[in-house]
């Protein structure tokens, strides 16, 4: 019934200024329109709603993500727009803070302003 509809994916945010500079300033996405309840943006297609809430918690795992085919040039990309990567330290990551599992699979995580786990993956 749903396998063949549009996923809309919903993030929490705060402050919407810093929000729409970050996801469209920094990471691309296209700006669509501000409907009072949430700012929402278009991903290739996809739909992100950031919700605006005067307080959460920000998640400890990725809630966001975006499947590359070229993670090193992604990341270093990025990181000239002034994101920070994550390192954890639980696991090897490289000099990028790009981790590569078991399997081929590499991902790197990053936060949004308001603390929101996001991440960047290249899947075999």
């Amino acid at each position: 019934m749903l396998g063949s509809t549009n996923i809309v994916a919903f993030i929490p945010i705060r402050d919407s200024e810093k929000a729409r500079a970050f996801y469209e300033g920094v990471l691309g996405l296209r700006f669509v329109k501000d409907d009072g309840f949430a700012m929402v943006l278009d991903a290739n297609g996809i739909m992100i709603r950031a919700a605006k809430v005067k307080d959460f918690t920000p998640a400890q795992f990725t809630v966001l993500g975006w499947q590359v085919s070229d993670i090193e040039n992604i990341v270093r990309a990025l990181g000239k727009k002034g994101v920070h990567f994550e390192i954890f330290g639980f696991f090897k990551q490289d000099e990028l803070g790009i981790w590569t599992a078991p399997t081929g699979d590499k991902v790197a995580w990053f936060k949004d302003p308001d603390g929101n786990v996001l991440s960047v993956s290249q899947h075999v």
